[in-house]
């Protein structure tokens, strides 16, 4: 996650420089948009401003911002990608993912999105660039980076077992491991206290049964020595009779 956000943030720092030459960008696609003879249809796509930049631009300050634009949207197509490998995904993190992608996708129409406050993007193009032109260009990069954004504040309110670290493997399975040790150690090995447990048992079941021996001998000598008692009677003087 650290990563993920060291990567945003870089795209924001480059955002920033880029939105402080909006009206440069404006320029370079007026430009590019006369030297193609395509002045009626909006820029409504990434494609169309590639193709403007590898076919209809003639001077270094509209390819560089061109450029610009171009490597901010391939970098946020890419952070993108990159944020599946992070999360294994819900229903609302995914939906997020799939909006930037189809955003960031080259063929997508944007020629109705608008970027709302507190972005002011399109408040500082004219009514007729905003409505027919340019609206939709200015407003993709703000949108997908505010996708991004949620994104990242809906995986931080999500438990931390079902992140996945960036380098695609599961941090379940790390998560589980410490958990899962003493049922693997009780699997493999029976606990040293319950060895003892069972040799105390065995121990003192030894000890009655020792102690019922002698107690049973015990009992046969007494047995023996009452009944030879009984046997010997009164005690008679030799030679005499009743």
């Amino acid at each position: 996650m650290n990563e993920v956000k060291e990567a945003l943030r870089n795209i924001e720092q480059n955002y920033k420089l880029f939105l402080q030459q909006q009206f440069t960008f404006i320029g370079a696609l007026q430009h590019t948009r006369e030297n193609a003879h395509d002045m009626i249809r909006p820029v409504a796509s990434i494609s169309q401003v590639q193709s403007y930049r590898d076919h209809h631009c003639n001077n270094s300050t509209d390819r560089r911002i061109l450029n610009m634009f171009l490597n901010i949207c391939s970098d946020l197509s890419k952070l993108c990608h990159k944020l599946e490998t992070v999360h294994s995904g819900n229903n609302i993190t995914n939906g997020i993912l799939e909006r930037c992608k189809l955003l960031l996708s080259h063929s997508n129409d944007l020629s109705i999105i608008r970027a709302k406050y507190p972005h002011d993007v399109v408040n500082h193009l004219s009514c007729d660039e905003a409505k027919n032109h340019y609206g939709g260009v200015v407003s993709l990069i703000p949108i997908v980076l505010d996708c991004m954004k949620e994104w990242v504040t809906h995986i931080e309110k999500l438990p931390q077992h079902v992140l996945h670290n960036t380098s695609g493997g599961s941090a379940i399975s790390e998560k589980r491991a410490p958990q899962d040790a003493p049922a693997r150690a009780a699997i493999s090995q029976t606990p040293p206290s319950v060895h003892l447990e069972a040799q105390t048992s065995a121990s003192n079941k030894d000890n009655v049964q020792v102690q019922g021996r002698k107690h049973v001998q015990k009992k046969n000598l007494n047995g023996t020595e009452n009944h030879s008692e009984k046997l010997k009677g009164p005690w008679k003087p030799p030679g005499r009779h009743a």
